[in-house]
């Protein structure tokens, strides 16, 4: 399991530029079964996605295709987490 910090790089000005291709990227992962939980990092620093069921290879490499990344609007961190413990709802992450 994974967490993907996205943060606003200084050439954030560039983002609505990028964006339409920036969301075809999270739907993609999303639509693959990738991306569990794409969300903001607020106020208004970035976004953050939480990432299963993928090597830490495919990430980066998934990661290094977002247009956000290629264009330099955000400066990309992949947190690997190792769960050991999860609620009911979230016992598919332990798998």
């Amino acid at each position: 399991m994974f967490v993907v910090l996205l943060r606003f790089s200084a050439d954030r000005s560039a983002a609505g530029q990028h964006m339409p291709g920036h969301r075809e990227w999270i739907e993609r992962g999303v639509d693959d079964g990738v991306f569990l939980l794409v969300g903001g990092i607020q106020p208004g620093l970035g976004g953050a996605i939480v990432a299963h069921g993928t090597s830490r290879e495919d990430l980066e490499a998934r990661v290094a295709a977002d247009p956000f990344v290629e264009q330099g609007v955000v400066s990309a961190e992949i947190v690997e987490i190792a769960p050991w413990l999860a609620d009911d709802r979230l016992a598919f992450l332990l798998a």
